[in-house]
């Protein structure tokens, strides 16, 4: 890999932590190959590249971090680059971890956003690691939540704020006491100040807008903006004054807001992140006390699993979730908890234990009453939700027939604000139809789809679209897949 020039001053942090660690440094280099791996990169370093860094030389990239992050598992301690006499660059590791208090768990994420929103790009390429989905997982079902998250005595301590990464420039926020007419206008809001339940109602209320705009244009469409707006107006919230009933809020908004960042970059494909932004969701939901919320952030853990194709793990979580939230959680919840299992075995083939959950989630469904209290990032679990979850799931278990019944159902009952699901939905369901020898209709609705995806800034949706398209291969010289392939490459 490409070095940056040599320092003229040799690294006696790095020294003595190796000497410490009884690391050669054939044995370091290993390690740090090693650990790139579990992140989905290939590494080549050997001792000779630990030479070169304690002689000075910085190691680019996402690097230091993987070498903080060997140091870290070697002395049992928590160890930054900055500790190790290195750059800090992006956190390859950094956010996998489950914090031990809301204070370390707003420095986590609140470094997250800082990074996303600046232009470290490589952030958005880090690899989705399977590993990381245990810890967090097994921390928050044993965890309860923190005995104190209030910040209302502006004599107490308050959650530090952190020094920011050199490359990230921020616009200044406006000194405490200076008259607003001398505030600089759109100047964000300084940490300490008091957070109102006005504040916690804007949060609430900019979570449905970016919401809506997810659901109907794509993750992609402002992803960025919603960062930025995590960055600049969120973590001075979390790190101002704030008494306790309005901090559980505060970190149930900041929980939501979280996992939706993580949604929207699992839309576009920056998988390594958007597990990071679901780890952290989950910690800040049991910050806010929120059991149930965890539950539903597990289960969206779980749909990612389910897209990359490792359905073991996308079962675990959904049961750690049902385990989570027990028998008390409103029979909408339930039926999402058992819909998300079923997806899981799905992938895995498992027939029987795909349909017992199906029918446990179509079970649960039926009991809900429109009485019933249910949470509202439960609310889209409808009839609707419900048939597609079975369309996928017996499409991914080549039950066309059914798969076809129940897509169908699902296109008729969805509301048309839900586009990307109904684009999901059209995909599946032509899949069915091609699997039943219906090459025509299968066509048709894969170009429909083709045609909506084109529309969206979603790279789930182009590869739902992709997928589709692998299966017509074996038909590639009938009629209508030649007329499918003029329609889609006129899209332009």
């Amino acid at each position: 890999m490409t070095e940056r020039p040599a320092q003229r001053t040799p690294n006696r942090q790095l020294a003595a932590l190796i000497a410490e660690a009884g690391f050669s440094n054939a044995g370091l280099a290993r390690r740090v190959d090693q650990l790139g791996l579990e992140h989905g990169l290939d590494l080549r370093y050997d001792k000779t590249s630990v030479t070169r860094w304690l002689r000075g030389q910085q190691p680019r990239g996402t690097t230091p971090a993987l070498i903080a992050e060997v140091f870290t598992r070697r002395l049992g301690r928590r160890l930054s680059a900055q500790d190790l006499g290195l750059d800090a660059c992006a956190p390859v590791y950094a956010g996998l971890e489950f914090a031990a208090t809301p204070e370390e768990a707003v420095d986590i994420v609140g470094g997250l956003w800082r990074k996303d929103s600046g232009s470290h790009a490589e952030l958005r390429k880090i690899a989705f690691t399977p590993a990381g989905l245990v810890v967090p997982s097994r921390d928050w079902l044993i965890g309860r939540a923190d005995d104190r998250v209030g910040r209302a005595d502006p004599g107490a301590a308050r959650i530090p704020v952190q020094p920011r990464p050199p490359s990230v420039r921020l616009p200044a926020v406006p000194e405490q006491g200076r008259h607003p007419a001398r505030q600089r206008p759109g100047a964000e809001r300084g940490p300490g100040q008091r957070v109102s339940a006005g504040d916690i109602a804007a949060l609430r209320s900019v979570g449905e807008l970016f919401r809506t705009l997810d659901n109907t244009y794509g993750g992609g469409h402002a992803r960025q903006a919603l960062v930025r707006y995590l960055e600049h107006e969120l973590e001075p919230m979390l790190r101002g004054t704030y008494g306790e009933q309005t901090g559980r809020r505060l970190f149930a908004a900041a929980s939501d807001l979280t996992r939706l960042a993580g949604w929207t970059s699992y839309d576009i494909a920056a998988h390594g992140l958007a597990q990071r932004y679901f780890v952290q969701a989950l910690r800040l939901s049991q910050a806010a006390a929120d059991r149930a919320y965890g539950s539903y952030v597990l289960v969206t853990m779980s749909r990612q699993a389910v897209y990359l194709g490792h359905g073991r793990e996308a079962v675990q979580l959904a049961r750690v979730a049902q385990q989570g939230v027990g028998s008390s959680a409103p029979p909408v919840v339930q039926a999402l908890l058992y819909a998300v299992e079923a997806r899981g075995h799905g992938v895995l083939g498992e027939v029987r234990a795909a349909t017992s959950s199906l029918v446990r989630a179509e079970r649960a469904l039926e009991t809900a009453r429109p009485g019933d209290e249910v949470p509202y990032w439960a609310r889209f679990f409808d009839e609707a939700q419900l048939a597609d979850e079975f369309g996928h799931c017996h499409r991914d278990l080549q039950q066309y027939r059914a798969a076809a019944q129940h897509a169908e159902r699902s296109l008729q009952l969805r509301a048309p604000g839900y586009a990307r699901s109904r684009l999901f939905c059209r995909v599946v369901l032509a899949s069915a139809r091609l699997g039943l020898g219906e090459l025509d209709q299968a066509c048709q609705l894969g170009a429909e789809a083709a045609a909506q995806a084109a529309e969206m800034r979603s790279v789930r949706a182009l590869e739902y679209v992709r997928d589709f398209e692998r299966r017509l291969e074996p038909y590639r010289d009938a009629a209508p897949v030649r007329g499918y392939r003029d329609r889609v490459a006129a899209l332009g």
